[in-house]
Order: structure tokens, then sequence, then C-alpha cells
């Protein structure tokens, strides 16, 4: 595990919300805006920005921790921006706190853990829980 990053380093990354990104569950439509599991997926893509140039080949992240704090809508057509800040490095957990926006009007924050670990330790723990292993 590389460790190049400072805290305080930033990490963007945009997306627009389409029809797959809004609340709707078996029971159907619940709002025509993002998700806030849609949120969680982005908050921790843009963080992952970090992981994906502190891992080695052998490792892989993984989350251990997402925290959202949904505070306004974000509508279809509308392009969200996510801002990740690299705010601590623990051993082999990288800690980041996020932002969403669409036209500096704040959508979410909040904060992940991911934890860099070998791709072996990953696949030996996945198979004791099988119980393969």
């Amino acid at each position: 595990m590389k460790k190049i990053f400072n805290i305080g380093d930033i990490k963007d990354f945009t997306r627009k919300v389409t029809d797959l990104d809004i609340a709707s569950f078996d029971s159907g439509e619940v709002h025509p805006v993002l998700a806030t599991f849609a949120l969680g997926r982005d908050a921790e893509w843009v963080c992952r920005l970090f992981v994906l140039e502190m891992k080695d080949e052998d490792e892989e992240g993984i989350g251990t921790f997402l925290e959202i704090i949904h505070q306004s809508p974000a509508f279809v057509g509308d392009t969200v921006k996510y801002s990740a800040t690299f705010d601590e490095n623990l051993g082999n957990s990288v800690i980041c706190s996020f932002i969403a926006e669409v036209d500096n009007r704040l959508i979410a924050k909040g904060r992940t853990k991911q934890k860099i670990l070998k791709k072996e330790k990953i696949n030996q723990l996945f198979n004791k829980l099988r119980g393969e292993g």
C-alpha cells in the first residue's frame, strides 16, 4: 500500500442523475429524485479514487463504513458533483469526507472508510464466511 496522499487532498467526480438512480423499491417509485442509496454508491466511488492509486496490484479496497446526511434533492437530469477529502490514513484504513452538490447547492455530505487488504486475505475471509475454509 502506497501512502501518497496528504490530509486535505481532494478528488472529484460527477454523475448525471438518471431514472436508474431514483428512489424505487419493490413496491414502486418513492420519489423521482436521487436516492440515498445511489448517493452512497457515488460517495464510495469518489473516495475509492484515492484507494485506486494507493493499493498495490495484489491488494483491493473494501468498504467498512458509510455515513450519509442527505439534505436536498437532486432531480433526474441534474449533474451532481462529488468531492472527497482525504481525512486520515490509519494503518490500512482510508477515511474520507465527501460532499455532493448540484450547482453549489449541497445535496449530501458524509464520510467513508475503506480498508486496503491483500486480495488473498479478502478471499480467505469470504471463503470462511461461506463455510468453504
